[in-house]
């Protein structure tokens, strides 16, 4: 395991997220941070001591044409000087661009850097990977600065305007996890050595298709409902949107339906899962007494004591389930068979519940039925 881990551009989007993953995973790993505050003294000290060189220091909207050249090429090309200088034959990996076709100085720039971690490559040092990236998006990318994503979030969030010049302009996005994840695995030495340039899989959108996406996103959040945002694409760009809220707006109300027997409130409503919500009963009381054709309920008793009752609809066969929360159980509805609930403690009685439908107050599926 290596000891040391220099990380240039440690306080990047891209560096901050790596530092703490590697902080996490690897405590005992000492990590070597260059950035705007070092210099080239500070960063041949810190050549010296690494075993491991993550190049992630770069230029892309400099206020002059210059700071391209003096940071993505100059700047590479020292630490090139240095490595060999210094006998420094580990490994390193660096952040390139897929911008490195274009005829434009931030390109140029970025194949200029390339050539030299190419010609270390090729005169012998034996691991080094070029990562030609674009449009990384996730946590702590700063936003209205070169990411259309953190733009969207930030903006969307706040009502502030988007532009969207064409709708149609496809778009391949890096999840910051993903790359992190890929880094992990170099520095447990889990990637293919042998090969030069790598690729990071992406997720391939359109910009008017990502701009929908996160007013989605934005529009159900505040109304319980919630995507799938369970793995992939949307997983990413569902977390990347809540970290951009303000603290302020880590909470928001839900509605508490209140009566003599207790209260009743939706958590919340997916696409196709159904919903959870919660209820309470005050001792003694009884809630429910109805039958479902298609609905499917599970209950879970997170407080109190409580009492279920069924009836089969068809046979009228009846019988009796008690719980408590003491012991963690789920009790299921079943389909045809009519049921109640009734809090047979002495204290206030808390329920969890899932359903597989969303309640749909038009269609119910919910019929009266005394037990």
């Amino acid at each position: 395991m290596y000891k040391k881990i220099l990380i240039t551009g440690s306080e990047g989007f891209i560096g901050k997220n790596l530092s703490i993953n590697i902080s996490n995973q690897f405590p005992e790993i000492k990590i070597l941070k260059f950035n705007r505050n070092n210099d080239i003294n500070d960063l041949n000290e810190m050549i010296k001591e690494a075993d491991f060189l993550f190049h992630l220091a770069g230029e892309n909207r400099p206020k002059s044409v210059d700071s391209f050249y003096e940071v993505n090429h100059g700047l590479t090309e020292e630490i090139c000087n240095l490595l060999i200088s210094n006998k420094k034959d580990i490994p390193i990996v660096f952040a390139s661009s897929s911008k490195v076709s274009e005829e434009n100085d931030y390109g140029k720039s970025k194949l200029a850097a390339e050539e030299c971690f190419t010609n270390l490559y090729n005169d012998g040092f034996s691991k080094v990977y070029i990562f030609r990236l674009d449009n990384v998006f996730g946590k702590w990318c700063k936003p209205n600065y070169n990411s259309v994503v953190a733009t969207f979030c930030y903006n969307i969030i706040r009502g502030l305007d988007i532009m969207v010049d064409d709708a149609n302009s496809k778009i391949d996005l890096i999840y910051i996890d993903d790359l992190v994840k890929v880094f992990i695995d170099l520095i447990e030495n889990k990637t293919d050595s042998s090969k030069l340039f790598h690729v990071i899989d992406s997720y391939s959108t359109t910009v008017g298709e990502l701009a929908s996406d996160i007013n989605l996103i934005h529009k159900k959040r505040l109304s319980q409902y919630v995507e799938n945002v369970g793995d992939g694409y949307m997983r990413a760009l569902y977390s990347t949107y809540l970290s951009y809220l303000d603290k302020e707006n880590f909470v928001y109300d839900l509605v508490s339906n209140n009566d003599e027997r207790g209260n009743f409130v939706e958590m919340l409503k997916t696409k196709n899962s159904g919903q959870v919500s919660f209820f309470s009963a005050h001792p003694g009381v009884t809630r429910g007494g109805h039958y479902h054709h298609t609905k499917n309920e599970k209950f879970l008793v997170i407080s109190g004591m409580a009492k279920f009752r069924f009836k089969n609809m068809l046979n009228h066969e009846y019988f009796e389930i008690s719980v408590n929360s003491n012991k963690p159980q789920i009790v299921e509805t079943v389909p045809g068979w009519a049921h109640d609930i009734t809090n047979t403690g002495d204290s206030e009685m808390l329920v969890m519940l899932w359903s597989n439908e969303i309640y749909d107050k038009e269609n119910p599926d919910t019929f009266w039925e005394e037990i």
